[in-house]
């Protein structure tokens, strides 16, 4: 592919991938084993969905005046000022006593969502609609490939040092990288909208927030069938994730009998084959098209996912979640690209604080419920989700595998009938 080919690999574009890439690395290091910390600091499964779940619970006051906010601030230093929040409060997870100390910081660390339409809306009105699908696939071929090695690392330094020690280290590294990003996107970030900014004002973000609520019934009016179709596919990923994402580490270990070290091996191939599935699915996104490229992914995950609770050894394991990564690799470009087509540009912000960026999650292993794909609608339902996940596993620890197949069952149904690609994507 010549150089002119990749000039949508440039600018705000070219910025977040290696912004991306730091905080990915972070991310790789902490959220797969962030479950074993809480254990550590006394914590137990019900624990563990109630500390997702209040992650979640400032987003649900936050996320609907974040749409206006990014509409009516500069959306680079609403992202500066919520990395800055986010080295703070990691400050107060890697000193924390007990896990009391983490649930506290977990709902102050719900007030960054703030930052997700403004990032959101900045990559879409960076790319083009004929560069999307690349733009998109590139871009987090880029961000995730420091992250490749980050887990069996982090697995490493967790069976050396202990959860309660090694957590503590890996949560200083995440500090430091969050601040080197945040410092990057402050210097080369650039604002590329026209509209015009006004003041924000108490009163009026006030009356956004109970506007936010009470407009839903318009809101979901202004979605095409097929936007409002992608939209609860989006929703049903969430609700799979909030049950299962935070166990899947703990699954591994406790019923499986795998090691912190087996299991980073198993992130770190995995990290590699979503890397390539990365570059491989930008190109069918704009080939084949958005819904045809995310059909494949939840069908590939139906057969993937519930064989995690079935088979035991290592090498089994190990395939299951390469296929799954191949799996996350398509969805992520073919539902990013269909949001960004389907909202309409001057409803971006408002549009994708409701229902997020677009981004669907298949099976993820890093823990955690939130991200710029989870807008405001989904929260109440996902913050129920990640609380039941906590219950579910104890009841029995395959149940919410057994919920997640159900959910790509019914997302399959709802893309291969509701979901069609734009005739003309917005601009």
């Amino acid at each position: 592919m010549s150089l002119n080919r990749l000039g949508f690999l440039s600018g705000n574009i070219l910025v977040f991938a290696v912004t991306d890439m730091l905080g990915n690395f972070a991310r790789s290091l902490v959220f797969p084993y962030a479950s074993l910390y809480i254990l550590a600091l006394g914590g137990n499964a019900a624990i563990i969905g109630l500390v997702n779940l209040l992650g979640m619970l400032a987003g649900f006051f936050v996320l609907p005046i974040a749409g206006y906010i990014t509409d009516h601030s500069n959306r680079i230093r609403l992202l500066v000022l919520s990395g800055f929040l986010s080295s703070l409060f990691l400050i107060l997870i890697m000193i924390a006593p007990t896990w009391y100390a983490v649930a506290a910081a977990s709902l102050l660390f719900g007030l960054i969502v703030v930052q997700f339409p403004a990032y959101a809306s900045l990559i879409a009105d960076s790319l083009s609609p004929a560069d999307r699908g690349r733009g998109i696939g590139f871009m987090n071929t880029i961000s995730n490939s420091l992250a490749i090695v980050a887990p069996y690392i982090a697995g490493v330094i967790i069976e050396k040092y202990t959860a309660n020690l090694g957590m503590r280290i890996l949560y200083g590294v995440m500090l430091i990288t969050y601040l080197a990003g945040t410092f990057i996107q402050h210097r080369f970030l650039r604002e590329n909208s026209t509209a015009p900014r006004e003041p924000l004002k108490l009163k009026a973000l006030t009356r956004v927030f109970v506007q936010a609520y009470t407009s839903i019934p318009a809101l979901l009016k202004q979605m095409s069938p097929s936007l409002r179709a992608l939209a609860c596919v989006i929703l049903l990923s969430f609700l799979a994730n909030g049950v299962a994402s935070a166990f899947w580490v703990v699954y591994a270990i406790e019923q499986i009998g795998l090691s912190a070290t087996q299991w980073g091996l198993i992130m770190l191939v995995e990290r590699v084959v979503l890397l390539f599935s990365f570059i491989a699915a930008g190109l069918l996104v704009d080939r084949w098209g958005r819904k045809m490229v995310l059909l494949a992914a939840l069908l590939i995950s139906a057969f993937t996912l519930p064989l995690f609770i079935i088979l035991k050894s290592f090498l089994a394991i190990l395939l299951i979640r390469s296929v799954t990564a191949v799996a996350f690799g398509l969805a992520i470009p073919a539902s990013t690209a269909l949001m960004a087509d389907l909202v309409p540009r001057n409803l971006r912000g408002k549009m994708m604080a409701a229902i997020g960026q677009g981004g669907i999650l298949i099976g993820p292993a890093g823990g955690g419920t939130g991200g710029p794909a989870l807008g405001y609608l989904f929260i109440p339902p996902v913050m129920i989700a990640s609380l039941a996940g906590g219950y579910l596993y104890t009841l029995n620890p395959a149940y919410p595998w057994l919920f997640s197949l159900v959910t790509t069952v019914l997302s399959i149904f709802l893309t291969v009938f509701y979901i069609s690609d734009a005739q003309s994507a917005e601009v």
